[in-house]
């Protein structure tokens, strides 16, 4: 026989004197249903095998998932301070959200954050500050076989596909960007109408699911590719190889949310459950990959053609720097994606550590680059938490040409945070296929609401270099961004990181790549 406990009298006690409770109320029926209701639940809580919380706790035990569900949110408007909440903090969210609607992002009475803290940063400002550029720079992108170069401007778009946005968030990203000027990257997801429709500058994206340019068998068909990189919008082509929050791993799309308009632009069938593999089948090598990039951009009609990927290992980036050497081929960008980054829903292990962040990144790619002396022919992106001025100025001197960014311009067209992304339910229609959610999000409003940020967050960028002594990007360098390292000292960027010359590794390396740059092989990629 089922013998009742002694942890469940309470929750029977309180059940039964709710029930009298409302028995001798006049409304005597409402108290009948209330009742059964009640013991119904109770009975289904005690017998049920799944959760041993109603088991010993039947009725009230449902307090605890009811609070488990409202917690994030408890976290975010009642726990967390304005400078610790994660994966954005308060602060930088309120930045976005003011000069996305065209307010002045000043906060009175001086910081928050605790400047002696190990880890504090800041940029160092000169005693002779300089004017203000009021043209912001442009990046020429195109090395010397690219015969269309693109000019970047320093704060872009960065990748989120159809279908992990609602159509409503690409349309309103895309309109932004043409308005603005800058560039905007679809993502792995395929070329959709919501992306060419407004007209803005495109950088389209290909990963190993080849979408929008796929064969039946899932394979890269090259005259499709030809066809849609023909586009006069699409501006850049770019290979993913990994991105920031889960590098390494592929993705599943579950046939369910394969409607017949997301088939259509990824080219897989409707209703049928799609896999992207971890690993690309174009290429296996690192020699592999620079030919495959200079065939990408042959077939692209000669328009930038790069990769993209969170770095891991040093050697097997330096064995494609040997491979575009010895092959004669550089790609026109290579875009860094710090671990850091989190528009792709990912596994919590994933996410939390694999690959690097986005400063040894930058580090990485940029100082490879430069020791074998390819950095004048190849342009540095970075992603990874771009939301601010300061981001942007750090960024840029730590390697980086321009920036993009993907979660700030998310916040710019309505997103709260509230971590729905994976789940089809995002309150704000962001992140949703759902066209009752998606509706609300107004697409010429938010439109101007990411003109409006990305104008801003570049002024704001221009306005530090400025008080920092510097006219142009160029100038930045990394003994200008310090790090308290311990409570009684402070470093620069100079003194924590290696910075290669021209040429170094090419005429021997330092004690401190010797071993990697011997591990590069640039016929496989080493562990």
């Amino acid at each position: 026989m089922f013998r009742i406990g002694a942890a469940c009298l309470p929750a029977l006690l309180t059940a039964v004197a709710v029930c009298l409770a409302v028995l001798l109320s006049p409304l005597w029926w409402i108290a009948v249903v209330l009742c059964g209701a009640t013991a119904a639940l109770a009975v289904f809580d005690l017998v049920q095998k799944r959760h041993s919380v109603l088991r010993n706790y039947p009725v009230l035990g449902h307090l605890r998932f009811a609070l488990e569900g409202l917690r994030p949110e408890l976290q975010q408007y009642f726990v967390e301070r304005n400078f610790d909440g994660r994966p954005y903090d308060r602060d930088t969210r309120s930045i976005v959200y003011e000069r996305a609607k065209g307010v002045d992002a000043e906060e009175p009475f001086g910081t928050e954050r605790d400047t002696y803290a190990e880890g504090y940063e800041y940029l160092t400002p000169s005693m002779a500050p300089v004017p203000v550029r009021e043209d912001p720079p442009r990046v020429r992108v195109g090395g010397p076989d690219c015969r269309k170069p693109y000019d970047m401007a320093l704060l872009n778009v960065s990748a989120m596909s159809f279908g992990s946005l609602s159509a409503n968030a690409v349309l309103a990203l895309n309109t932004g960007a043409a308005l603005g000027g800058f560039a905007h990257d679809t993502g792995e997801g395929g070329l959709s109408e919501y992306h060419l429709r407004p007209g803005g500058d495109l950088v389209w994206e290909i990963g190993t699911g080849y979408f929008g340019c796929r064969t039946e068998d899932g394979g890269f068909d090259r005259r499709q590719f030809a066809d849609k990189a023909a586009h006069d919008h699409v501006r850049c082509v770019s290979l993913k190889l990994s991105q920031g929050a889960k590098p390494g791993i592929g993705g599943v799309l579950p046939g369910g949310k394969v409607n017949a308009e997301i088939a259509r632009v990824r080219g897989v069938p409707e209703g049928r459950t799609v896999i992207s593999p971890p690993y690309h089948e174009v290429f296996s090598t690192p020699r592999e990959l620079v030919r495959f990039l200079a065939e990408m951009r042959e077939l692209a009609g000669g328009k930038p053609t790069g990769f993209k990927l969170c770095p891991g290992s040093r050697a097997q980036f330096l064995a494609v720097c040997k491979a575009m050497r010895e092959e004669g081929v550089t790609p026109d960008f290579v875009v860094v994606d710090g671990a850091e980054g989190g528009t792709g829903a990912a596994p919590l292990e994933f996410a939390d550590h694999l690959g690097m962040p986005l400063t040894e990144g930058l580090n990485t790619v940029h100082n490879a680059l430069v020791g074998t002396g390819l950095r004048d022919r190849v342009r540095i992106g970075a992603s990874g938490k771009v939301a601010t001025g300061t981001d942007m100025v750090k960024r840029m001197l730590q390697g980086a040409d321009y920036l993009n960014a993907a979660r700030a311009m998310m916040f710019a067209v309505g997103c709260i945070q509230a971590q729905r992304c994976h789940t089809n339910t995002c309150p704000t229609g962001v992140t949703t296929q759902d066209p009752k959610r998606a509706r609300a999000l107004d697409v010429p409003d938010k439109s101007q609401r990411v003109q409006r940020f990305q104008e801003a967050t570049v002024k704001s960028a221009l306005q530090i270099m400025a008080s920092m002594g510097v006219h142009d990007p160029a100038e930045l360098q990394p003994h200008m961004l310090r790090r308290r390292v311990d409570a009684g000292t402070v470093r620069s960027f100079a003194e924590l990181y290696d910075r290669l010359a021209p040429g170094e590794l090419l005429a021997g390396p330092p004690e401190s790549w010797a071993a990697d740059w011997e591990a590069a092989d640039p016929d496989r990629f080493t562990l």
